[in-house]
């Protein structure tokens, strides 16, 4: 069995728990609780013939006065970041996150814009900023639907067992 490390980090309260319940558990809670440290939950999933195991790191909230923590990133496969699309501060916190994660770690990035159920209230100009990121990928979920959260994961964890295969 092979392990992926999968970090999720973002600003507080843009979902990162609340997507890493939806597909370990299949649940979704209103209730709002703040991640402290790190949260790491495990989820077993086959991709090309071989099962992974996903060790997935759930990572307190960032915002602008308290640090991101960048050693949580050693040894991680992939990281996630997310961002809110309902609240545009969200996406500010979102890139400065960005800057140090990519400044500590040369894994792959995935952006995720979560709460799609709600109205997305990024200007066109941040869009097109999210556009022209080093990043893997852009993926529109929903935690509260359950709307692309188990295609995201999906599509971590094959293109880091396809980056495993080309590299041996």
């Amino acid at each position: 069995m092979i392990q992926l490390k999968v970090c999720f980090i973002g600003a507080s309260a843009v979902g990162k728990t609340s997507l890493i319940r939806r597909y370990v558990d299949g649940i979704f809670s209103e209730k709002y609780l703040t991640t402290i440290g790190v949260k790491i939950d495990k989820k077993i999933v086959n991709i090309a013939d071989d099962i992974c195991q996903l060790m997935i790191w759930d990572l307190e909230g960032t915002d602008r006065f308290c640090g991101f923590q960048p050693r949580y990133l050693r040894g991680a496969a992939a990281y996630v970041i997310v961002i809110d699309h309902s609240r545009p501060t969200t996406f500010t916190d979102g890139l400065e996150i960005l800057a140090q994660a990519q400044h500590h770690s040369d894994a792959p990035v995935f952006l995720v814009l979560n709460k799609s159920d709600l109205p997305c209230q990024l200007s066109v100009e941040q869009m097109e900023q999210l556009h022209q990121l080093d990043i893997n990928s852009i993926t529109n979920t929903s935690a509260k639907s359950g709307d692309k959260v188990d295609a995201l994961f999906i599509q971590i964890a094959e293109y880091i067992q396809s980056k495993r295969l080309q590299h041996g």
